[in-house]
């Protein structure tokens, strides 16, 4: 039962609980080769189908590999209401760091691999994944993506890590059916100018630009910060002491409240992790917590 309704939403023509999972935790650790327990990984995937979940999202440089490989091995022949996502325009290097791969010709591999990993014949959802200062221009890697829809290997487009001018610009250009940005209790405007800064500081023009559109608003690092550590907000910590619930299943909630465009996809390689993450969906914050939260992150 949501507390704070609509349960469900839809990217396009695909129906969608309004809690999801984002599978950057199944590999191990920095996102990087193989969970030290496979088993657990699957685990944690069956146990996110049986709780009612239906967005999977995910991409091929996750692992590299990896993520999509145990979401195949697990899933695979999916159930019919399963709706996956990816995201293309990032790569691994060889020392596990994180580079951008936005060219047209490196978009079209990316989506090539997420098919045959996940082997589908179309990806449900892409998000186009900006890099802030990348060489190729944002209009043509939109268009590259635009043409990997219109060859029906993408059902649905979307767009990560922009900004309102880039949200504007591809509206102008083509449907979209979710914008992945960066939003989370400890993640607010003036607080991270270190990362991402914007994209955040236009956050509630780009929320409100995604409602007018009725487009879903999938938050990204749900739970934590790289590099600026895992969710610290007093007002945060005060809530879940008062109310005996963990501060992730608080933060969950608060983005739950925040927008009913708000697709949250939390992730965990943990099943105990998870069914925490799903409890958070019954928590009723009330306006004076809500406002709270929002002003601790100013």
């Amino acid at each position: 039962m949501f507390a704070h309704l609509p349960a469900t939403l839809r990217l396009g023509d695909l129906e969608v609980c309004r809690l999801g999972f984002g599978a950057m935790q199944l590999p191990g650790p920095r996102v990087w080769g193989q969970p030290a327990d496979p088993a657990r990984a699957r685990d944690v995937l069956r146990r996110a189908i049986e709780l009612g979940i239906n967005l999977i999202d995910t991409s091929w440089y996750y692992g590299p590999l990896v993520a999509n490989q145990l979401i195949a091995e697990t899933l695979y022949p999916y159930p019919s209401h399963l709706v996956i996502a990816t995201k293309l325009g990032g790569m691994r290097n060889p020392d596990s760091t994180w580079g951008c791969a936005l060219r047209p010709e490196e978009l079209r591999e990316g989506c090539e691999t997420d098919l045959r990993t996940l082997r589908r014949e179309q990806v449900d959802v892409v998000h186009l994944r900006w890099t802030r200062g990348a060489e190729v221009p944002f209009r043509e890697s939109l268009d590259a993506m635009i043409a990997l829809q219109a060859e029906g290997k993408i059902r649905h487009l979307g767009i990560s890590n922009v900004t309102l001018p880039q949200l504007h610009d591809a509206l102008g250009r083509t449907p979209l059916v979710s914008v992945e940005n960066l939003l989370n209790v400890a993640a607010g405007p003036r607080r991270l100018v270190h990362l991402s800064q914007a994209v955040v500081e236009h956050e509630a023009e780009v929320l409100a630009l995604c409602e007018a559109r009725g487009i879903a608003f999938l938050p990204f690092y749900s739970l934590a910060i790289p590099a600026a550590g895992p969710l610290a907000s007093p007002a945060v910590a005060s809530i879940a002491a008062r109310r005996g619930v963990s501060e992730a299943q608080v933060g969950i909630a608060w983005q739950l409240a925040r927008s009913p465009i708000m697709l949250p996809i939390p992730g965990t390689g943990s099943p105990a992790h998870l069914h925490d993450n799903w409890a958070a969906r019954t928590i009723a914050l009330d306006a004076a917590e809500i406002a709270a939260i929002t002003s601790a992150r100013a």
